[in-house]
């Protein structure tokens, strides 16, 4: 599958008809179209007929490979064609309303006519050559052919200004809403700038600056303070501060030393590092996180389904509304004239447009998943944004979760006239081949030198622990029920905290308590989910005992224990069918928990920055390790949903009351053309709302939003032609 740059392409139905007609063409596995990010992905090979078929819907519509330039100089160009298009039309409609009194009974009443003429073609002229062009296309049913109908309509009537109105307010709107728009997509194309430039690869004691792409792994490059780290690697000379805010949305430095890892995307703050790259570009954590946040508009939420259906239905219905309005009522009562009520048809007709529904809501998800990708958070889709709203569990595993997972040998407890150091170096032993952070608590805490060739005969038992031969001997480490397994006789079986039992040749010689420490905001992340009344619910490998003391600290009440990873899906599938009326959310590392990730309704990797398996099979991806950003995403989910039923009853609302107030010749088309053009660009920018985390963002915008409310710039405008043709005198 391949992503293009759709240029041109400012219509969200029009993104919609596209979107539907390569799906019914049959080179074409998979299509979807992101209208907010202006981008087309597709899997196909034959992408020439693809592009034929594009230029055939909407010839505008240019694509490209470039994804970079969302906002390109011709488009700047043509708003400035648009502003001075609209201005010219603006100049003559008030030239128009000053004349037409003078010469409105005279023989020169052509002139009037010249003047509104010349007006409507000037601002209305790309508007009534779409309408035209999709009707022989078999589009009729679309903003543009409503606007044309509306106007022509209006001139027959002998409402001139009124149908030059309505064509340059429309006109303005769209520029308005286009601005919306591509704001919204400088906001993304921002957030995807943390894609690296250029990396210096370091070949002999040469330097040379290349692109990303051309490094592979193994090769060495220099990253000098103030640059970005192009790839992920391993420092292998320096040490230096590194910021992260870009990946996790933590905007505290983190200390990195040689050994350490980096991922592409921080930034080097203070000293030069030399970094032995360890993945190719395209596989890099920034380019999956990258992918992740450009693809998301390809799995669209219900809203947005629903929507585009609507609205599929929708236009014709009004267009066949407004003909009955034009003509039953004239027919059925013989005092009410033709005149009368086409011009209420055409109110109707102008009112009904559905760009604000059509635009705003897929813009409203685009700006949560924006939103919370800045803080760290990389939702796939805009469905699970949607099914984050529904969440009534959420279910942990411990360790690394809401545990640090960064172990210490705490105590060692010998027994059987065994001594500490013994039990530590059997236990060290037996785990140096593995990579479980116990196993490297164990390794740490024995310092001793560990000679391979005394071990033979490693046996991992998933779930249990582990059994070697070392010098002769078979050690047996693990939990208690290896113990027991094992008939291993032994007086210990609950101890508080997380133990690691060591037996030698079946005999018992005592067990290591390993420490691990809550994370910080661990408490107040449950606290806070439980005062949404959210069930909270732990899975844990760990003992009865140690599970307990960690559920009391932070109040779970429900928690399970020495569960196997097959259990831990077992006991999800439990959970979800013991929760009808909801989602169920499961969040872990995103490394052992796999299988359960993929299994819950929605799955959540935590802290999982440069983990593969948790960026490919997780639902949504927590780059940092806070257990708070759980409750941003609800809360960034919500607050979305929110936005959207907003514009949803919002638009819905304003355009019933200007359509019944149409039909009853209370709404003139001044005002249904101010109510279409305010609803639209109000529900666009209540829609940026989501993308701001700042307050005094939001609160710019809703003053902004306020005033242009439609009845705002309406009042304003007719107050000032009221002055104009009332109080200044024609000669």
């Amino acid at each position: 599958m391949k992503k293009y740059k759709l240029n041109n392409i400012d219509c969200a139905s029009c993104a919609n008809n596209i979107e539907k007609a390569l799906s019914q063409m049959p080179e074409v596995r998979f299509v979807s179209i992101n209208f907010a990010a202006s981008t087309l992905h597709v899997d196909t090979d034959n992408i020439q007929k693809i592009k034929s078929k594009i230029k055939e819907i909407e010839p505008e519509v240019d694509i490209i490979d470039d994804t970079d330039n969302i906002i390109s100089k011709n488009e700047l160009l043509e708003n400035k064609k648009t502003l001075f298009k609209a201005v010219s039309a603006l100049i003559l409609l008030i030239i128009g309303v000053l004349i037409s009194e003078q010469f409105h009974n005279s023989n020169l009443k052509y002139v009037e006519y010249t003047v509104f003429i010349a007006a409507y073609f000037i601002s209305g002229w790309n508007v009534i050559t779409g309408a035209i062009k999709n009707i022989f296309r078999g589009k009729v049913f679309d903003e543009q052919f409503l606007m044309t109908i509306a106007t022509i309509g209006a001139f027959a009537i002998n409402q001139l200004p009124e149908a030059v109105a309505v064509m340059l307010f429309y006109v303005v709107g769209e520029f308005f809403q286009d601005i919306a728009v591509n704001r919204s997509r400088r906001s993304v194309k921002a957030l995807l700038e943390i894609r690296p430039d250029y990396a210096n690869l370091k070949v002999n004691d040469e330097v040379r600056k290349v692109t990303p792409m051309e490094v592979h792994p193994g090769q060495i490059i220099i990253v000098k303070p103030g640059e970005k780290i192009p790839l992920d690697g391993i420092i292998i000379e320096g040490s230096s501060f590194v910021d992260t805010s870009a990946l996790t949305g933590e905007f505290v430095p983190r200390s990195v030393k040689t050994d350490e890892s980096v991922l592409a995307g921080m930034i080097n703050k203070e000293a030069l590092l030399t970094i032995k790259v360890t993945k190719e570009f395209g596989e890099s954590s920034i380019s999956k996180i990258l992918e992740m946040v450009e693809n998301s508009g390809s799995k669209k939420a219900e809203t947005e389904k629903f929507i585009t259906t609507f609205a599929k239905y929708y236009t014709p219905i009004v267009v066949l509304a407004a003909v009955l309005i034009a003509v039953l009522p004239p027919l059925i009562f013989t005092d009410q004239s033709f005149d009368q009520w086409i011009y209420r048809a055409l109110v109707v007709l102008v009112i009904s447009c559905p760009c604000a529904l059509v635009i705003s809501i897929p813009l409203g998800y685009f700006g949560g998943i924006g939103g919370a990708s800045r803080k760290g958070i990389l939702i796939k889709g805009s469905n699970y944004l949607d099914a984050l709203t529904e969440v009534k569990t959420v279910v942990y595993d411990k360790t690394g979760t809401l545990t640090k997972g960064e172990f210490k040998v705490a105590e060692v407890f010998p027994y059987n006239g065994f001594d500490e150091s013994e039990v530590l170096k059997y236990a060290a032993y037996a785990e140096v081949n593995s990579n479980h952070p116990i196993a490297k608590s164990i390794i740490e805490a024995y310092k001793g030198n560990i000679e391979q060739a005394e071990i033979t005969e490693t046996k991992e038992i998933s779930g249990h622990g582990i059994t070697a031969k070392v010098s002769g001997k078979n050690i047996l480490i693990g939990n208690d029920r290896l113990l027991h397994f094992e008939n291993i006789e032994h007086d210990k079986c609950d101890v508080e905290g997380t133990v690691v039992h060591v037996a030698v040749d079946k005999k018992y010689a005592g067990y290591i308590l390993i420490s691990d420490t809550l994370k910080n905001e661990a408490t107040k992340s449950i606290e806070l989910l439980n005062k949404k009344n959210i069930n909270t619910v732990m899975l844990t490998g760990d003992n009865k005992t140690a599970a307990e003391v960690i559920a009391k600290k932070i109040g779970i009440k429900e928690f399970y224990f020495e569960l196997l990873p097959e259990n831990k899906v077992e006991h999800i599938e439990q959970i979800i069918s013991q929760t009808p009326d909801g989602k169920v959310a499961f969040v872990g590392d995103g490394i052992n928990d796999a299988p359960v990730l993929a299994r819950a309704d929605i799955g959540i990797a935590m802290g999982a920055l440069g983990s593969d398996a948790a960026v490919e099979t997780a639902d949504i991806v927590l780059m940092s390790d806070s257990p708070m950003q759980v409750v941003h995403a609800i809360d960034i989910a919500k607050r979305t949903r929110r936005i959207v039923w907003q514009n949803i009853s919002f638009a819905l609302g304003v355009k019933s009351v200007f359509i019944i107030l149409g039909v009853f010749g209370i709404a003139t088309m001044w005002e249904a053309v101010f109510g279409d053009v305010g609803v639209a660009i109000a529900a666009i920018l209540n829609s940026m709302r989501v993308m701001n985390i700042d307050l005094t963002k939001r609160i710019v915008q809703s003053i902004l939003s306020f005033f242009l409310n439609s009845s705002g710039i309406l009042l304003s405008f007719r107050l000032i032609c009221t002055f104009v043709t009332s109080q200044i005198p024609i000669s």
